[in-house]
């Protein structure tokens, strides 16, 4: 084998790039905002009126 058999190896150079888009991002936000107010919400309802009820 000589050396041109050996060096006759072709390299490809993939580039991944990311897209980000703003709308998912906003809409990924605004789930998650919503997630955290119905989580807090239901939170307040267990204390303002559940746990009252069980003290004597």
């Amino acid at each position: 084998m000589n050396m041109d058999e050996r060096r006759n190896v072709e390299i490809e150079k993939t580039s991944v790039e990311k897209k980000v888009d703003s709308s998912m991002v906003a809409s990924t936000f605004i789930k998650y905002a919503a997630y955290v107010v119905i989580f807090f919400g239901a939170l307040w309802f267990l204390v303002k009126y559940v746990f009252p009820m069980f003290q004597s």
